[in-house]
């Protein structure tokens, strides 16, 4: 229940260095009143079934009418849906409760504006979602519990691994259809689905907000992406941990972002454990807000697809990002006790956009990867089109790779679209089974070490 200090103001950056300097001074979260609004004054039960939906949402409009403060969940098991957060609330969910959160997807109906991989639409409201509100937060030592898991949510991707089986419905009709009507520019208003669709709703997602924090919570299994800013300004995202092993279960997705600081924060995914966005294809373009001075600094990346990935979805640019002292460790204790990448710049033919002044130093892997670091136009088989990314200015230095990994780095541009400006320093990767792969790129490399040599 400690004190927040202010907001500041969102600034452009120049470079990825000079951007840290002035994201790391400005963004703030944001104050809250020292007024406090326990649910349980509103009705709420602690018993794990009780649905306490109403009274969490009376709670928070109460706390907004009164100028705002703390909506506070104390210890114990706490049954609900969707909630919706207002302005100048924090949702304070406190050490040794835990919000467990309803599976069936009426309770997050009605259909909300949000953005499905990068496309706009209207969907299942996420499990936490704010619209166009300032000074907003979910913090505390409690848990949140999407209850996801192949019985539940998981099974909608369609694969067998989560537990779809002939006959049970799936995403992929809906995912062809939005992936079309983004294409075809079909009015966002049109694009709905949520009752009677598949589409997987993000579990924390504030949308075109302003002044955000996500602090202490621990966040388990989601139904798809984790926390999902999207056309936010001034987040912060720290000490939180992410534990997600379903499918598409990102850790943390800024999207089509400005002025964001992820810090001290562990991951424990299936996918991406950080990933940025900006939309896709004719869509992202279509909105045409890009991510960009962001700084992620002091995480702890357990599993995962990429520890810091750019893409697929970012057609509406990136720029000016600064990841810096990153750890991999060996944790034997999990199931999947590995990160694939290190830093992963994935786009196809089709997204457009760029992605600028990108810097990642100091990292420590022990830890198995696939690549530690790679670029790459042909993400999930996306060629065929002419529409490549800009991809120049990326920083790797200071790494030290001591697992095993396939190739060092592999970065591939394309004849008509090169990677440009990577500058590779003081990297060492001890077991690489390959050498390095550079295609249709300008890279310098300065004391790079691969298998000794």
């Amino acid at each position: 229940m400690g004190a927040l200090v202010a907001g500041g103001l969102p600034m452009l950056a120049r470079t990825a260095a000079e951007g840290t300097a002035g994201v790391a001074a400005r963004v703030r979260p944001p104050r809250f009143r020292d007024a406090w609004f326990p649910i349980t004054d509103f009705g709420a039960v602690d018993d794990g079934t009780t649905d306490c939906t109403r009274a969490i949402d009376a709670a928070i409009r109460a706390c907004h009418a009164a100028g705002g403060g703390h909506v506070l969940v104390p210890a114990g098991r706490w049954a609900t849906g969707a909630i919706h957060l207002l302005s100048r609330v924090d949702l304070h969910v406190d050490r040794g409760a835990t919000l467990l959160f309803n599976t069936d997807p009426a309770a997050y109906l009605p259909v909300v504006l949000t953005r499905w991989q990068g496309v706009e639409a209207y969907n299942y409201s996420p499990l936490i979602y704010a619209h166009g509100q300032r000074d907003i937060a979910v913090t505390g030592q409690g848990v949140l519990d999407a209850q996801g898991d192949n019985g539940h949510w998981w099974f909608w991707v369609g694969s067998g691994q989560y537990g779809w089986k002939p006959g049970m419905p799936n995403q992929r009709a809906d995912w062809a259809a939005l992936e079309r009507m983004g294409v075809e520019g079909v009015p966002v208003g049109q694009r709905v689905f949520g009752a009677g669709h598949y589409l997987r709703p993000s579990f924390i997602q504030p949308y075109a907000c302003r002044n955000v924090l996500i602090e202490g919570v621990t966040l388990r299994h989601s139904p798809m992406w984790n926390v999902h800013p999207v056309l936010c300004r001034n987040v912060t995202v720290r000490d939180v941990s992410v534990e997600s092993l379903g499918p598409n279960g990102d850790g943390c997705d800024p999207d089509s972002c400005q002025d964001v600081v992820i810090q001290r924060t562990r991951f424990a995914t299936h996918d991406d454990c950080i990933a940025i966005k900006s939309g896709r294809d004719e869509d992202g373009r279509r909105v045409g807000v890009p991510s960009k001075n962001i700084l992620v600094e002091d995480c702890v990346f357990t599993s995962g697809g990429g520890a810091v990935a750019i893409g697929s979805e970012m057609s509406g640019g990136v720029s000016d990002v600064v990841a810096r002292r990153l750890r991999l460790p060996h944790d034997a204790s999990l199931d999947e006790a590995s990160v694939a990448w290190i830093l992963s710049i994935k786009s196809t033919s089709t997204r457009g956009g760029y992605i600028r002044n990108v810097r990642v130093t100091d990292v420590s892997c022990p830890a198995w990867t696939y690549v530690p670091f790679e670029v790459t136009y042909t993400y999930m088989g996306g060629a065929g089109g002419e529409l490549y990314p800009d991809v120049s200015g990326i920083t790797v230095r200071d790494w030290s790779v001591g697992g095993p990994c396939d190739y060092a780095y592999r970065i591939r541009g394309a004849q008509t679209a090169p990677v440009r400006d990577v500058r590779l320093t003081n990297l060492t990767f001890e077991h690489a089974a390959h050498a390095p792969v550079v295609e249709n790129a300008d890279v310098t490399t300065r004391h790079v070490t691969v298998r000794g040599a």
